[in-house]
């Protein structure tokens, strides 16, 4: 039996981007927040693809299927994926479809057994393939510079709503021993924010909608950071870059906005002024000691995760960084990036940073054009293999976390080579001037020579 579509799902913690291969605008994904939501304001809740009819998003109560990066509360998941399948959204007959899923990266083997049953024993599918986003971006457009073919070493920066991921790809596939993660993501920066606001001016604490639609307008990676705040300090109120927000009013149906000049605020108004706070959150992701993460930033991840590949090869990555995931579309994040790595880099490099058209549905896009390749057939599993052999047979097919020998013997070279190295400079550094002389104690311990 041949399916009759395949339903594409890029399983976010924030939003699910889905989509079906017979579709006529299958490269335009439908956006639906992967939460049930509970309004204060209306006391309706709302389940993933219903939260479109909301209208007033003051004090939204948020439960959502992902905790610290991991798919944990299933019963959240399966009531938005339940409404994603449904006659609603891509009105798919799963027995007769097939379905590639994205997963997080590193994800717990026991979670990944909980997929496979949900798939194939809930809903049936024919067949499935389960990946984590950045495997998918060989079979996209991110590098396509003259409609040429993939490199075949590529940097993948995926900054999303819990973590920000470096997975270098070679060959097509992850090398899971240099992969490096930055434990900041859209979430913790709207949170930040929210805090930095509550203290200086409104209480904004349980306004998580709002607050992320002010992180998205206003916010911005500072290319010269000492700089700006200097700008800030000298005038709080007017300087260049502080932009007045005005805060919606739910009751009139109007939406928050930053005010254009000239537009005339009214006495019922409430401004949300922000100065610094702009560029003082999206700091953290480049130094996270500010606010007291002890991690190296993401420029430092990117050189660490390079540093562990083969030498021959690591200018190949250096010139082909690329960039997906929400957070990544903040202004002025690429060049801020591209300056960093600039001193990072050896000198005879060049470094490189790709972006897409829009790096939240980028890795739709690339799950979308393995879908439709013929390749997806050699690597999905289908609902026969389940039944015979349970998720062994996913285990067996699909390209797992966990290095294989080929990717341990790859990063094990590279740091021994790169030891070696090391060694060698500390004995240059530390043999002795000809002729030179070394004082030595030789008395007993504790007596100091006269």
């Amino acid at each position: 039996m041949i399916p009759a579509c395949t339903a594409v799902l890029d399983n976010g913690a924030f939003t699910v981007k889905c989509g079906l291969t017979n579709s006529d605008e299958a490269h335009l994904p439908r956006m639906v927040t992967n939460a049930v939501v509970r309004s204060k304001g209306d006391k309706a809740t709302y389940i993933g693809h219903e939260f479109e009819r909301c209208r007033d998003f003051s004090s939204l109560h948020y439960r959502r299927p992902f905790e610290k990066g991991y798919l944990v509360d299933w019963d959240a998941q399966k009531a938005v994926w339940d409404g994603i399948f449904s006659e609603e959204v891509l009105k798919v007959n799963t027995t007769e479809s097939s379905l590639l899923i994205t997963e997080p990266y590193f994800n717990l083997p026991n979670l990944q057994e909980v997929y496979d049953q949900f798939v194939f024993e809930e809903y049936g599918f024919h067949s499935y393939y389960r990946c984590s986003p950045a495997s998918l971006i060989p079979y996209g457009n991110l590098y396509d510079s003259n409609n040429s073919a993939p490199p075949e070493c590529m940097l993948i920066v995926d900054s999303g709503f819990s973590f920000t991921h470096v997975i270098p790809i070679m060959g097509g596939s992850v090398v899971w021993g240099a992969v490096k993660r930055v434990d900041i993501g859209g979430k913790l920066l709207t949170n930040q924010l929210k805090e930095l606001v509550s203290f200086r001016q409104w209480n904004m604490m349980d306004e998580t909608y709002i607050m992320n639609h002010v992180k998205e307008t206003c916010c911005y990676v500072s290319s010269n950071y000492r700089q700006d705040l200097e700008i800030c300090r000298e005038n709080p109120r007017k300087n260049l870059i502080v932009q007045e927000y005005l805060l919606p009013d739910f009751s009139a149906s109007r939406q928050g906005h930053v005010r254009s000049p000239g537009e005339v605020v009214g006495e019922s108004d409430q401004i949300l002024y922000m100065n610094n706070e702009r560029f003082v959150v999206p700091e953290t992701i480049f130094h996270p000691t500010d606010i007291g993460l002890h991690q190296v930033g993401l420029p430092g991840a990117i050189a660490h995760s390079i540093s562990l590949l083969p030498d021959d090869v690591q200018g190949l990555f250096w010139a082909n960084v690329g960039l997906i995931g929400g957070t990544t579309k903040m202004t002025g994040f690429r060049d801020r990036l591209l300056l960093e790595l600039r001193s990072l880099a050896p000198v005879d490099v060049e470094v490189v940073i790709h972006t897409a058209t829009d790096a939240t549905t980028e890795a739709y896009k690339s799950a979308m054009a393995l879908a439709c390749s013929a390749d997806f057939r050699s690597v999905a599993v289908t609902r026969e293999e389940y039944q015979e052999s349970g998720s062994n047979a996913c285990r067996r097919r699909f390209k797992d976390w966990k290095p294989t020998d080929g990717e341990v013997s790859l990063v094990l070279e590279a740091r021994k080579a790169k030891a070696s190295m090391q060694e060698s400079d500390d004995e240059h550094i530390s043999a002795p001037r000809r002729g030179g002389r070394s004082r030595r104690n030789t008395g007993p311990p504790g007596q100091r020579k006269r």
